[in-house]
């Protein structure tokens, strides 16, 4: 007869372990779930038969939680450059902002040199540390940089620098770290303008370059702040101007692997091109207009110089006293050698409307043209009727004068 095998019996006893079990889970403990699927584990398919026990034509499918889609590799926090940027020095740490900062000024035999001032953060650095040359210009370069720096940051260290002569004209190279140092655009807009007063303080000549884009953060954003400095600009009646055109985002060459910091070339040789030309174009605009010096061109050998033309001289024309205007109201009073009562009684303005036709000719008879002894009549053409005293009756009229009897 067979012997029993021990591993039988012991899964005999297993079994009736399992079947002693209730179906109703002890109080405390957590219900059997379902796991999500993911990439490492076995196909949900092959899961939902484990889950269920049951025969592949019975089962039903179990609820699987998707993946989430994954970002494209052209996202802004993805995109890297594909340049070379030098190893960063250290720099010593500013007293005001505790940030690291540097000045360099132009060299004593520069003197008789333009001063340019230039500002900025950490995209002057290669400049500063002399991975990255200016080109050559008329003017005697000297540079502000601290990396990191805000706009806020940035106008406290214009405000305690010492320079050794007032400069010519700044360049500005508008703050980028604005994107995460300020909440809001008009935050950002708010410490630009105060750092652009404070650099107008040091010279009246001031001219703004727009910062670098980036290419860890959205173009929309970057074009906001942008927007925001223009207008803060623009208010002051600063130049602005743009330097987008000249770094575009399929050039990858162009910025370092960090996708902020340009490369040391060609993407600061870029840069560098645009600062000079800025400080050159703003020395034009401020220099004073001075007329160019007409030159004559001299006559051919053997030619006479023709005479030199005289100049008319200027006459002197005298005039003499001129006479007074007559008035125009020829009613007023004129005083003529006398008072100016004199000549009320004896004055007769000639005016044909103070007398009718039937006055004149009743004067004409009376008074001929001819006769100039005879006796004015005792009547006054006036337009007023004066009122006479009353004469005494005459008892005679045969005493009467021939002229007083005709009247």
């Amino acid at each position: 007869m067979p012997r029993r095998g021990r591993r039988s019996e012991a899964a005999k006893v297993r079994w009736r372990k399992l079947e002693s079990v209730p179906d109703v889970a002890k109080p405390g403990t957590p219900p059997l779930t379902s796991r999500a699927w993911s990439p490492t584990q076995s196909p949900p398919k092959k899961t939902s038969r484990l889950l269920e026990g049951g025969p592949p034509d019975q089962m039903l499918p179990a609820v699987v939680r998707q993946e989430e889609p994954r970002a494209p590799s052209t996202s802004p926090g993805s995109r890297r450059g594909t340049g070379r940027r030098h190893r960063v020095e250290t720099w010593p740490a500013s007293r005001v902002t505790r940030r690291s900062c540097k000045l360099v000024l132009p060299t004593a035999e520069a003197l008789e040199k333009k001063f340019a001032l230039l500002v900025g953060d950490s995209h002057l650095r290669a400049i500063v540390d002399g991975y990255s040359t200016m080109p050559k210009g008329d003017f005697s370069l000297g540079l502000l940089a601290s990396p990191g720096a805000s706009a806020e940051e940035l106008r406290l260290e214009v405000q305690n620098t010492l320079l050794p002569r007032p400069p010519e004209v700044i360049c500005l190279l508008a703050p980028s770290n604005n994107l995460t140092a300020s909440r809001t655009f008009v935050e950002a807009g708010r410490d630009f303008a105060r750092l652009l007063r404070s650099v107008c303080e040091l010279s009246a000549n001031v001219v703004v370059v727009d910062f670098p884009p980036r290419l860890v953060v959205e173009e929309s954003v970057q074009q906001l702040l942008r927007q925001e400095y223009r207008r803060v600009a623009a208010q002051r009646n600063v130049r602005y101007l743009p330097v987008t055109e000249h770094f575009p985002l399929s050039s990858l060459h162009l910025w370092s692997r960090d996708g902020v910091h340009l490369s040391d070339h060609p993407g600061m040789t870029v840069l560098s091109q645009l600062l000079q030309a800025a400080v050159c174009s703003q020395l034009e605009l401020s220099a004073p207009e001075s007329p160019a010096p007409v030159t004559l061109a001299p006559p051919p050998p053997g030619t006479a110089s023709p005479p030199a033309a005289r100049r008319p001289l200027p006459r002197l024309v005298v005039v003499g006293e001129v006479a007074a205007p007559r008035r125009s109201d020829p009613f007023d009073w004129t005083v003529v050698g006398g008072r100016k009562g004199d000549l009320l009684d004896s004055s007769i303005p000639p005016n044909p409307v103070w007398f009718s036709p039937a006055l004149l000719e009743e004067m004409d008879r009376i008074v001929p043209a001819s006769g100039r002894d005879a006796p004015l009549p005792t009547c006054s053409p006036k337009g007023k009727k004066k009122t006479s005293p009353r004469r005494r009756p005459v008892s005679d009229p045969s005493k009467l004068s021939p002229v007083e009897q005709q009247v």
